[in-house]
């Protein structure tokens, strides 16, 4: 299964995919499935499928061994003329995000790294911040000493925190990618919570002694955010590589 740990150095890539309709979201996991399924491109490490909780969508947190195979994927006649048809054809927003893990976090009573599988019932939240480029490190920073008191928020069990490095959306007619925004213009975080009702609590209070630090913090991170879009998730589908990738 596929894990989340800062020391692999991988480009963490999420797509994230809305709609309108749960017919369509439906479709969604099963052609995401199926591209998981017969992954074999040079450089790819790891796919999880996410399904949409709170909201109608999908999201798929690919890992690579770096951006020259990803766009290599991206170049293939496969990829132009039979996956971005179909998705376009499918949903209503479409982000493809190129990330770095800056920090992860795991609560200490479970183990090492963080775990991404559909065996596990992990609550999934996934936000995507904006930021002003030249502040995305304050912000990510402000993200990061936030972790602090996490471990003592019931419920909690992983965050990190992904520096945003280039978005795309999908174009008209050509199959090819278009900007989406700025370089360095977002950052991710990817959490994940026992169940709904400890996220929403760690939303209304936390232990008394981080609350004033945890205020501050807060208000650093709007002052620093210039939008924000989440969902959340269950994972219901995932795949690695079966042997380590070749250079």
């Amino acid at each position: 299964m596929p894990f989340i740990d800062p020391e692999d150095g991988y480009l963490t890539v999420l797509n994230l995919f809305k709609t309108d309709a749960p017919e369509r979201v439906d479709r969604l996991v099963r052609e995401m499935s199926s591209i998981v399924d017969k992954a074999a491109f040079p450089g790819w490490i790891s796919s999880t499928v996410h399904r949409g909780q709170d909201k109608m969508g999908t999201a798929n947190f690919i890992q690579w061994r770096g951006k020259q195979d990803l766009e290599s994927r991206y170049q293939g006649d496969e990829f132009k003329h039979r996956t971005v048809p179909v998705f376009h054809e499918i949903t209503t927003y479409v982000r493809l995000m190129q990330t770095e893990v800056a920090a992860s976090q795991r609560h200490p009573s479970l183990g090492g790294v963080t775990e991404l599988s559909p065996d596990r019932d992990d609550y999934t939240v996934i936000e995507v911040l904006g930021v002003e480029p030249a502040r995305q490190g304050e912000l990510i920073e402000t993200l990061r000493t936030s972790q602090d008191w996490l471990v003592d928020v019931p419920g909690y069990r992983s965050q990190t925190v992904l520096r945003g490095i280039r978005a795309r959306g999908i174009g008209e007619g050509s199959g090819d990618l278009q900007a989406a925004g700025q370089d360095n213009d977002f950052v991710v975080v990817y959490s994940q919570w026992a169940d709904k009702a400890s996220f929403d609590r760690h939303h209304r209070s936390v232990p008394g002694e981080f609350e004033i630090a945890r205020r501050r913090n807060q208000q650093r991170r709007k002052a620093l955010t210039t939008s924000v879009e989440w969902n959340t998730y269950r994972v219901v589908h995932s795949r690695s590589a079966e042997q380590p990738v070749a250079s």
